[in-house]
Formats: structure tokens, C-alpha cells, sequence
């Protein structure tokens, strides 16, 4: 069985580094807010091309806390709206509703499944404050013309790039477009710790300073709290980890992108909607860091029997849209039909850096052998 994604394999590459960097955490005796902590937010940072880093829980976490320190700092208030993809994860949402702002649901690009600038253009209203831009399945989101928006209409930009670790676009990476961006290191992602993660970046010192206590229980300074925080730290193993990580995720991104253009260029069954066009390049791929290869049909659950029974581990991202989720049953009679075929078409084929050119050529022979109604 070709697994989806096998951690255990993709962490036994720097399995003795990980230990020697969770050993050296273990003897120096400080296991928060020390030393790995404060070099992985400069490491990843400097990655990144910001001015900052902020260490937190989790990839919730992280957009939940830069969405409160901007309703600390005045530039938000609740009740804002707040555009966001109608497609996306529900993270970004109950990030969103958890600061008791409200989301406004956009229809995704049909075809990058990311926001489209024109229909999010159309739903900017003098209530509308802010925009979360999804770099959904690891492409980044069409960010010139968003920033180009948010200039015109004064809105905060908030990047969730929770799966988009080394996703680019005119040579500016993920987490480096917008006011702030939230990251997850879920052990799944690009960069993934051994357990939960999450970061902030931004470029302005003045929010990087509010997140950072928010985080800290409001504290600025021991024993003094500026706000009503909470707990959300990263902490000193995880970041000791994802430093020896983050070391090899260039190499990492590259070989994604090398698995997607075979996929792309192999995968022949015309049931089957690929992310990208067979002419595609590596340097046509740059802006993706393929955190996931997605493709559509109208046969999805067939297809993915049908992969299943000849070895191939796939899986759905996701099954239902935030708008049909009973935690959101106000909105479970609202119409987004993009969205919702996306949700019902599409299907994530196994992509990772350990997997091998045999195991590739199987997923795309499994694909083209793949029944094509009346052929």
C-alpha cells in the first residue's frame, strides 16, 4: 500500500538530529520561552522575509491571536466582516468568529480554489475590515491583486498559510504579503513538528509585541498583564525540532514539486482535473508548495475505491464546507455552489518527499487505469 503519508518515514530522514536537538532541550533544563524558541522564530523569520516571528500553540491559535491583538489595538472592532473563502478549512473561520467578527463567505477560483479578486472586489462593503487570504492546498493566493484591494478599501490583510509553507508569487513567499499571516506546524504540514505548532509573522513590531502577550496570558512582563490573554506558546522541544526541519524544507518543496509535474504530465484519464496543465515546468510551479496534489471528478468516491483496491492511500480535503457544518447551522440553508462541488469532486492523491519514482509511476498508472465511463 502506497500510504498518503507516511510521518514516521518522512522524520526517520533526521531521525538522529531530532533526537540530539530534543537531547540538548532536555539538558539545558529550560523547556519554555528559552533559547529554541527565540532562534526558530529568527530562523523562520529570516525564511520567510519578515521582520518577525511569534511562536504560538497552534495554526488556530495564530490567526485567532493576530485577529485579537488588531481588536486590542483598535484597528478592529467586533461585528467587522471579515472576507474569507467559502472553500476553506474551518480553522480560518472560527478564528474569525471566535473574535465575534463576522465572516463573509466569498466563492473560490474555480480553478486554484483560492480567493478570486473579482467576486471578493464585489463583496467589499463599508462594513467589510479585513480580508483572510487562504493559500488553500499550498498556491498561494493571487496576493498583488488582494494587496492592491486592501490598499484601495483600507482592509487589513491576514494570510493563512497553514499549508503553504514556501509557496511564492513575484518572489515574496507565503506570510510575507499581507499585515500578518498565521502558520501550523501540525506534524502533517510541509513543516511539521512533532505535535502541535503554530507561528505568526508579520512585519509590524507594534502587533508582533500585542501577540506575543496575548499568548503569554496578556503579559507584557511577569506578573503584569496588559490584556485578557491566553495560554498559546510554543514550546521549547517542538521548536528545537522544527528548527533541524526547517533545514531541509527547501529540498523538501522541490521534490513536491518534481512528484506534481509527474503527476501532471502522466495522469492521461480525462475524468480526472489536475491542479496544474501538462505543460507545466518547474519554474511554472514555483508559486506551489503542494502541501497537497488535489484533482476533481465527477466520480470521486469510485475513483477512490478504485485507487484503494489497487494500493494507493488517498485522501478527501474536505468532505463538507464550513457553511454545512452543524457548528455553523445558521448558514446550512445558504446557497455556494462552487464550493460545494468542489467539496463533493475532490480527491488528494498521495504527495511526499519520500516517496519514490516507482511509487509515483503507480499512483499515475492507478489513475489511467481508472474506468472512463462510455469510452
Amino acid at each position: 500500500m502506497i500510504s498518503f503519508l507516511d510521518l514516521k518515514l518522512i522524520n526517520n530522514q533526521y531521525r538522529d538530529t531530532l533526537i540530539e536537538a530534543a537531547t540538548r532541550v532536555i539538558d539545558s533544563g529550560w523547556y519554555m520561552q528559552g533559547t529554541e524558541v527565540h532562534a526558530f522564530e529568527e530562523e523562520f523569520a529570516a525564511w520567510c522575509g519578515t521582520e518577525h516571528c511569534i511562536g504560538v500553540a497552534n495554526g488556530l491559535d495564530a490567526l485567532t491571536l493576530t485577529l485579537k491583538a488588531w481588536k486590542e489595538l483598535g484597528r478592529l472592532k467586533e461585528g467587522d466582516e471579515v472576507i474569507v473563502p467559502a472553500n476553506t478549512y474551518i480553522a480560518s473561520i472560527l478564528a474569525i468568529t471566535e473574535n465575534r467578527l463576522k465572516p463573509v463567505l466569498v466563492e473560490p477560483d474555480e480553478t486554484t480554489y483560492n480567493l478570486c479578486p473579482e467576486k471578493t472586489a464585489t463583496a467589499i462593503n463599508s462594513n467589510t475590515k479585513a480580508i483572510l487570504a487562504v493559500h488553500l492546498y499550498g498556491q498561494i493566493a493571487p496576493m498583488p491583486d488582494i494587496m492592491a484591494l486592501a490598499k484601495t478599501h483600507n482592509l487589513l490583510v491576514l494570510e493563512d498559510s497553514a499549508q503553504a509553507h514556501g509557496a511564492a508569487t513575484k518572489g515574496k513567499k507565503a506570510g510575507n504579503w499581507g499585515d500578518a499571516s498565521g502558520f501550523s506546524f501540525y506534524p502533517g504540514k510541509n513543516l511539521g513538528a512533532l505535535g502541535d505548532a503554530g507561528a505568526v509573522t508579520t512585519n509590524d513590531p507594534e502587533l508582533a509585541k500585542t501577540i506575543r502577550a496575548l499568548g503569554n496570558y496578556g503579559s507584557h512582563k511577569k506578573y503584569e498583564n496588559l490584556y485578557q490573554g491566553v495560554n498559546s506558546r510554543l514550546d521549547e522541544i517542538q521548536a528545537a525540532l522544527l528548527r533541524v526541519k526547517l533545514y531541509y524544507l527547501d529540498a523538501e518543496t522541490q521534490r513536491r514539486r518534481e512528484i506534481a509535474l509527474a503527476y501532471a504530465q502522466g495522469i492521461e484519464n480525462p475524468v480526472i482535473i489536475q491542479p496544474i496543465g501538462r505543460d507545466a515546468n518547474l519554474a511554472s510551479v514555483q508559486n506551489h508548495a503542494f502541501h497537497l496534489y488535489v484533482v476533481r471528478t465527477g466520480t470521486r468516491d469510485a475513483l477512490q475505491q478504485h485507487l484503494l483496491n489497487a494500493g494507493v492511500q488517498t485522501m478527501i480535503h474536505y468532505p463538507i464546507p464550513p457553511h454545512l457544518q452543524q457548528a455553523y447551522s445558521d448558514w446550512n440553508t445558504h446557497s455556494y455552489p462552487v464550493t460545494e462541488d468542489i467539496h463533493q469532486q475532490v480527491l488528494s492523491l498521495p504527495i511526499s518527499p519520500v516517496m519514490t519514482d516507482e511509487q509515483v509511476q503507480k499512483v499515475i498508472e492507478s489513475c489511467n487505469d481508472f474506468p472512463v465511463p462510455n469510452r
